[in-house]
């Protein structure tokens, strides 16, 4: 199991075993690069052993306060400080933690195996259960070598990724095979599984302040997490986009940086359309970092075997090309990036939430009886023609129709109902059976404790795409690579600040990230704050008509596809002939058919 994730850490490897458990670790020596740091790791007396991935970035502090309390440390690393932990407040621990972490301690006296996620999920844990065993790791592969599990699909987690393009929490594409939520920890005994919540973001708690002292506060949060995630014992770098989020995070580093120069990396296309790095370099050139760039050139067909190897499950993000590209560069000068991941999620930040707010804003103004009786037949008007404004008329209209909860579900998700029906062959489709996909959004919508529809969605962003697409992306291709990510704007107390930012202070006439831009005015110049958002991602629909032409048709449409035994060929082929003949962009659809092969190939034959 711990050689299937070598890579995760390749500096140190352990394992403890007695009669009840089994524990392992591949370690990446950050923090107290001596053999005291060596996991899995036990309390002085052998009753705790801990095997734990992440970093607490307030473990020093935390230390501080047992050795007040007479508990006494051998090492200075972050791993020992939740052994105490545990020991003192028990399953408690984790209210006390701030930063990004997976572990699992097993109490030998108590008999139980206590596992935690951190509270956004930026790190991964999964487990196989079958009532008599039960077997965790951090990526699905260290579970899957172990023989005896089934590899069995699960039909609906294969309904949801054809859907949103992952598999949201807590199911994973295996059947019995789980993810812990974020936020969650679980308890694992003879008496069974005990999972429980142990914290959650809430709007119930409104800062009151005007928008002035909002975004000093702001910023004065923003530059403490920054700064708390500098600490490391191996050198340390930034992903630079050339983004709000990203440049932020570079002008606080630069501050911190006592003076030496702050290594950054950039990734760039060979296609206007998707290159930001003039943006990245303008910053860099503004704080005189040690930038690094690399152009992805004719590189996607090489990389995309091995991508389907790190993500477990089919994973059809197409960003995750350029992570790991930026994830390799940045392994060759530091051990440790930081990131400007969760702005978006926190501050309004996404394009689709402008639309949305238009299209709310509408739906608002029709009765529900025109919405819903008439829209969607005019909607069947704009069927037939080809032009782009056609289906996006199509689609406004269908949209329009829905309410506030399902539109926001369209809105995130790829494959068309009517597609995705005519796609399952009859065995896929009884399999599925009654299973709507609609559910994993509509449980988060209603779930979020506010009636204000912005602040509800971006709930249901930090609840699913979030943890189930953004920092299993960051992760895998971070850690593909030995490389450790920090992310200072997902600190629990900056997502929960913002939670309590009225919703017009994020979100106003247009403007997005309104408070967050207001906040970093005087660290970045407006060229930056006020740029139009690219985001993370890659040319994909140029690539299908390119250079993964031959690669994609092989794939997805030879005679001997995985695809063909659970889908029609023919509507496959359809799909592909239309992105061909350039009548409509089906490059998302294709990548997910694509992955989904790939991963098959890899894990399923």
């Amino acid at each position: 199991m711990c050689d299937q994730i070598h890579y995760r850490g390749p500096d140190d490897s352990g394992t403890y075993i007695d009669a009840s458990i089994g524990l392992g670790h591949r370690r990446l020596s950050i923090i107290d690069l001596s053999e005291l740091g060596h996991q899995p790791m036990a309390s002085d007396d052998g009753r705790v052993w801990i095997t734990f991935n992440g970093e607490i970035y307030n473990f020093r502090q935390l230390r501080k306060g047992l050795l007040e309390k007479g508990y006494a440390f051998k090492s200075d690393c972050d791993t020992e400080v939740i052994i105490c932990l545990y020991q003192e407040y028990g399953e408690n621990c984790v209210d006390y933690l701030r930063g990004m972490f997976a572990f699992a301690i097993w109490d030998a006296e108590r008999k139980q195996l206590f596992l935690a996620r951190d509270r956004i999920g930026q790190k991964p844990l999964y487990y196989y259960s079958d009532g008599r065993r039960f077997i965790f790791a951090s990526e699905i592969k260290a579970i899957l070598a172990e023989a005896s599990v089934p590899r069995e699909i699960n039909y609906e987690a294969l309904a949801d990724y054809f859907k949103y393009l992952y598999v949201p929490d807590p199911k994973s594409i295996y059947k019995n095979i789980w993810k812990l939520e974020p936020g969650h920890c679980m308890i694992v005994s003879k008496d069974g599984l005990k999972k429980s919540k142990y914290w959650d973001v809430s709007f119930q708690n409104p800062v009151r302040s005007n928008e002035d002292e909002l975004s000093a506060h702001l910023r004065e949060l923003l530059n403490e997490s920054v700064k708390l995630r500098m600490m490391s014992d191996v050198p340390l770098g930034a992903f630079l986009s050339g983004g709000i989020d990203s440049s932020a995070i570079v002008a606080l580093m630069a501050a911190n940086q006592n003076g030496k120069p702050l290594t950054t990396c950039s990734i760039g296309f060979d296609s206007n359309e998707f290159d930001e790095v003039h943006y990245a370099r303008q910053v860099a050139d503004k704080f005189k970092t040690d930038h690094r760039e690399f152009t992805v050139k004719q590189k996607a067909q090489q990389v995309l075997p091995d991508l389907a190897h790190h993500f477990d499950e089919p994973f059809a993000d197409s960003s995750a090309v350029p992570t790991y590209y930026v994830s390799k560069l940045a392994r060759q000068a530091v051990t440790v990036a930081l990131a400007g991941d969760g702005g978006d999620e926190s501050f309004a930040g996404y394009e689709k939430y402008r639309l949305d707010h238009i299209e709310n804003r509408w739906r608002q103004r029709l009765p529900g009886r025109l919405r819903k009786g008439l829209l969607p037949y005019v909607a069947t008007l704009f069927e037939h023609g080809n032009h782009p404004l056609f289906r996006r008329g199509k689609t406004l209209l269908n949209s329009l129709s829905q309410d506030s909860d399902y539109a926001f579900y369209l809105t995130n998700t790829e494959m068309p109902d009517a597609l995705w029906q005519d796609l399952l062959n009859d065995d896929t489709r009884k399999a599925i059976g009654s299973y709507d996909p609609f559910t994993v959004t509509e449980e988060h919508y209603h779930a979020a404790d506010t009636d204000d529809h912005l602040s509800r969605i971006l709930y249901v962003d930090l609840k699913t795409y979030l943890p189930g697409d953004i920092l299993v992306k960051v992760d895998r291709m971070s850690m593909a690579n030995s490389l450790e990510v920090r992310a200072p704007i997902l600190d629990h107390n900056i997502i929960q600040f913002a939670a309590g930012i009225p919703a017009d202070s994020k979100y106003q006439n247009g403007e997005k990230k309104r408070i967050l831009k207001q906040a970093l005015t005087p660290l970045l110049p407006d060229e930056i704050l006020y740029r139009r958002k690219m985001g993370f991602s890659a040319p994909v629909g140029q690539w299908f008509r390119g250079e993964l032409q031959e690669f994609a048709r092989a794939h997805l449409l030879s005679t001997d596809t995985a695809l063909h035994l659970l889908f029609k060929r023919d509507v496959i082929e359809q799909v592909w002939q239309r992105h061909q003949a350039g009548t409509a962009d089906q490059s998302a659809i294709l990548w997910s058919l694509l992955m989904f092969e790939l991963w098959y190939r890899e894990f399923m034959n």
